[in-house]
This record gives structure tokens, sequence and C-alpha cells, in this order.
């Protein structure tokens, strides 16, 4: 055991570790239950005492120096309310962090990019997803999500998950009948089968999140729960339908999903994988920047980068290549070809390439 870890203002019935995730050096921690009305975040080591806001949520990020470990950060949602639930899921990448706030109570249907959010409370439980990004060792909420339908009860935001520049939002209790996916900005407004469920993607380009694409199965049924789990890594994603009922015990592969009823509350999952057109790819930073060796790994960002493209260091080939997605590749580190700084070269399998003059250096 490295730390114990406890929240400044442990209360009980909070619910504090309810759901954990964790990127690097940094550990996110969501307590859906807590109490205060504070609608700040605070940056440091302290939380708000308050207890005027039953189950408004919050969560708690700790950062570790060397085997220390310390709170960095205490988020709350700029429209915090009771039983909001804020924090009951959280994911983090990098420097960006998602917490969800399933039953979030506003009838908006729009994104907001920025640090507020609505204060409605029209469309009971419907749901909301809040995006913050680390700078430095300070963070700021950098976007509010909703549905683009929003209906009570949809629970959107019970489920995220994210990887790059790329999240997943699951909506367990979405009612639509729809048996395909939409790719695009839009959703159904169908109510005819309850709690089918629904996951929705959205993309960021700079700092601005849009978007990307709305998830149903090609057998939706009533109460299957699509969407109350799901995982994403790089252009592949995973949701669960606990209570999806065929009595199926093999594997499809395609596009298709059995319709039969008769195991009920059997389950099944769904695999997604995102299709894009090749362009020129670019390389825009690396890090680190320098001290990894051979047999490390680095990350380069950038955009247009294709499944099955290659990455090199200087005229180093990466042992291993692995694209995260359309901005993120994950590079293994090959022999140190040469000294000084090194140029970063993304090579698409359509053989168009960018690169990065004196982006790295081996130590």
């Amino acid at each position: 055991q490295e730390a114990y870890l406890k929240a400044p203002n442990a209360g009980a019935g909070d619910y504090f570790g309810d759901v954990t995730a964790i990127s690097g050096n940094t550990i996110v921690i969501g307590a859906d239950k807590e109490d205060s009305n504070q609608t700040i975040i605070t940056n440091g080591t302290t939380a708000s005492s308050d207890n005027s806001s039953a189950d408004s949520g919050a969560v708690y990020v700790f950062k570790r120096t060397g085997s220390t470990w310390a709170q960095e950060a205490y988020l709350k949602a700029p429209n915090a309310d009771a039983s909001d639930l804020f924090g009951n899921s959280v994911s983090i990448s990098e420097n960006t962090l998602i917490v969800g706030a399933p039953q979030e109570s506003s009838n908006q249907v729009t994104i907001t990019n920025g640090t507020t959010a609505s204060s409605n409370n029209s469309k009971s439980q419907s749901g909301a997803a809040y995006v913050f990004k680390r700078t430095g060792s300070s963070w700021a909420q950098e976007a509010y999500l909703k549905a683009p339908t929003v209906t009570s009860n949809d629970y959107f935001g019970f489920l995220t998950a994210i990887s790059g520049d790329t999240l997943v939002i699951g909506a367990y209790g979405e009612e639509s009948a729809v048996i395909t996916i939409t790719n695009g900005t839009t959703a159904s407004s169908d109510t005819s089968k309850a709690d089918s469920g629904a996951a929705y993607v959205f993309k960021r380009t700079g700092s601005t999140w849009a978007r990307e694409a709305y998830l149903k199965p090609s057998n939706t049924d009533a109460g299957d729960n699509f969407g109350i789990s799901a995982a994403i890594s790089g252009d592949t994603i995973v949701v669960g339908a606990p209570y999806e009922d065929s009595n199926q015990t093999t594997i499809t592969n395609g596009t298709t999903a059995s319709a039969d009823n008769s195991s009920s509350e059997s389950g099944a999952a769904y695999v997604f994988r995102r299709q894009y057109t090749s362009a020129t790819p670019t390389v825009t930073s690396v890090t680190p920047t320098s001290g990894a060796a051979a047999g490390n790994n680095i990350i380069i960002y950038g955009t247009n980068f294709v499944l099955g493209a290659t990455a090199k260091v200087g005229t180093a080939n990466c042992t291993t290549t692995t694209v995260q997605g359309p901005n993120e590749i994950i590079c293994t580190l090959g022999t140190k070809p040469t000294t000084g700084a090194l140029t970063v070269t993304v090579t698409n399998p359509d053989a168009t390439s960018g690169s990065l003059s004196s982006a790295y250096t081996y130590p």
C-alpha cells in the first residue's frame, strides 16, 4: 500500500470512493452524495464543509510527487444542486477529466464550451456531464455536455469514458426505438422503448467539444439499459447492455445482433469502431520531449493520424506504433539513431506524412 486517501471534508453518507479513475500520477475520486452547495472549483487541499445541498456530489483530484500523494483539487459543478449526483462517474486522460451527473435536471440540448452550466430544473434526472482541463496544477471547467434530445430520467452521464480527444457518455434510461447509428450531432426524440438506452460520442477540436455520434444497438429493446457501462480506447468503443435478453451463445462479428428475447437479462456488449478517411497528418507536439530511452514510450500529438500509421524518431522507426485516435499516437522508442534533437515523423498508410523538427532528444 502506498497511500490511504480521504476527503478533507469527509462526511457520513458522502460515498467518497464510489468511483475512481487514474491516469499516470493523477487519481480522480467521485463522492456523488457529498452535500456541499459550492459551485466553484477549489484548486488546492481544502473542500467545503457545507451540507445544505444533499447529494449534489463532488470530485477530488490527487497528484503523486515521488511516492507522496496530495490533493490537487476539489471539483464541483457550476450549477450544483441537490440530488444531481455529480461524481457518479469519472474518467481521466492525461490533463482532461470528465464527470457525470446523471440526475442533473436541466432542459438544455446544446453544448456549453466554457465554465458555465444551466440552472434550469425542468427535465428531472435528464443528466449532464462536465469536462475539466488542467493547466499546470490548476483545473478549470472546459465544457458542459448535454444530449441533443433531453427527456426526464434518461440518466445521461451515468457512464463516462475518455481516450485522448474523444469521450463517450452513456444514458441507460434513454427511450428511443432506433436501431441504427447516427453519425453527426442529432439524436432521436422517440420515447417508445423505455430504458432501451443510448450512448453519445463527443470529439474535441482545440478546446471545443462537439457531438460526433449517437449510438444505438441493432436489436434495441425496452429495458435493455444499453449505455449503463462503456469503455473507449482510441477509435474503439464497447458499450454494455446488462439486461439484453437474447439466448445467443456465439459472437457476431459484424453489424447485426440477435432479436431473441428468451433468456431474460442475460446481457450483451457491443463493439463500435470509428471509420474516417485518410488525410495528410501533422505532428504538433511530443511528450516527453526528452529523457525516455529505447524501449520506453513517448506520445505523439497532432491531426489526421490513421489506423496503420507508422512513426519514427530521426531515422529510427518506433518499434511499436499504437494509433490511439486521429490526434494521438503512442510510440515505443527504438535504438537511439544519433545525438541531438531529432525530427518526429508520422506516415499514414496512403504514404502521406507530417513531421515536427527537433521534437525529441534521446538521453
